[in-house]
């Protein structure tokens, strides 16, 4: 659930991203635009390209954009370790200069990173525009990335924004993960976490998996780390359909999950066929519903209502013995009744 470079599944979407992020930085392209849905990845390679750039750089990093054009200009010249005191704008904007121009002289390459820009305002996006008119005859010394959700894009394309367009030098994109990367992120978390056998994964779950995350790796990430944990609990080596079922009962991915995605812009992988070991087990041969196709009709989406269709009498509020917690903390030697912990 954090930006850990270390753990970042290379995609050829996201080589590319990194490839381009690193080209514009280099050759001082002024303005880079990062696009993709939540939880693609999009904050985690932007740690990468500071643990990794060729290039020396001095860096500030936005994380929360919603602030007046004055707060954001002392955040930004705040993680630039620089001293504001008491100055005005004016004076701030003077220092900000004096500070671009003597890193230049020294080489280096002074980035500004906004994150979750596409909760932006027009108004602070014309202040951070207007940043980039710091400039050599030939460069610009101020590189500014703005990534965030495709919104983001329809931001851009505001007609009272045109200007700040028409300076995006790079755009790139990360979309979700396919199902064959899907399948090999899989693998590669589990042996990044220390997993030596075959992935504990039945091959039902995995295809659960790839229908309800929608290809977006912290998602992925959400249901199978509480699978895992539902499985420990149950003192067994293997994730069950029903493990994953119940992950997604617990987290409500059933609601708002294909609206969800459209917003985002983000395509659905391959829908999971229903595989013969579920329809003995406590899972009807019908749980998986009809696939849906979307308006190119190339992308065939999972059904938002294949839950409904699985008989989930164990999971109701009496029939339900215990909840992932409950089966969590009983491996521990805790019971827990009505919230409370014994």
């Amino acid at each position: 659930m954090t930006p850990d470079p270390g753990a970042l599944f290379w995609t050829v979407a996201h080589r590319e991203a990194l490839a381009g992020l690193t080209y514009a930085v280099m050759r001082r392209k002024g303005f880079v635009v990062l696009t993709g849905p939540a939880g693609t990845g999009k904050t985690t390679l932007l740690r990468k390209l500071l643990d990794s750039s060729p290039v020396a750089m001095r860096t500030s990093f936005v994380y929360n954009p919603t602030l007046t054009p004055s707060e954001f200009l002392e955040m930004a010249l705040a993680d630039f370790d620089m001293p504001l005191g008491a100055m005005n704008k004016a004076q701030r904007l003077r220092k900000l200069e004096q500070f671009l121009l003597s890193m230049y002289r020294e080489g280096k390459v002074v980035v500004l990173i906004i994150d979750e820009a596409h909760k932006l305002s027009p108004e602070l996006l014309e202040e951070v525009r207007l940043l980039t008119n710091f400039e050599t005859a030939k460069e610009k010394l101020l590189q500014i990335v703005l990534a965030g959700q495709p919104e983001l894009n329809g931001v851009l394309n505001r007609d009272d924004l045109c200007q700040l367009k028409q300076r995006i030098a790079v755009r790139l994109q990360i979309p979700p993960l396919s199902e064959p990367d899907l399948r090999q992120y899989l693998q590669f978390r589990w042996m990044k976490a220390g997993g030596v056998e075959p992935l504990p994964f039945k091959e039902p779950a995995i295809d659960l998996v790839v229908s309800w995350s929608k290809g977006i790796p912290r998602v992925i990430n959400g249901i199978c780390d509480n699978a895992l944990v539902l499985a420990y609990a149950a003192g067994r080596h293997l994730v069950s359909p029903e493990d994953v079922l119940e992950v997604i009962r617990d987290l409500d991915l059933r609601r708002g999950g294909s609206d969800a995605s459209k917003k985002n812009g983000a395509t659905a992988p391959r829908s999971a066929a229903p595989h013969p070991s579920i329809a003995p087990a406590s899972i009807a041969p019908a749980s998986i519903a009809p696939v849906s196709v979307n308006n190119n009709g190339k992308h065939p989406a999972p059904a938002a209502n294949i839950l409904e269709q699985v008989p989930l009498e164990r999971y109701g509020e009496k029939e339900r013995e215990e909840s992932l917690l409950g089966r969590w903390a009983g491996r521990f030697g805790f019971r827990i009744r009505r919230g409370m912990a014994e």
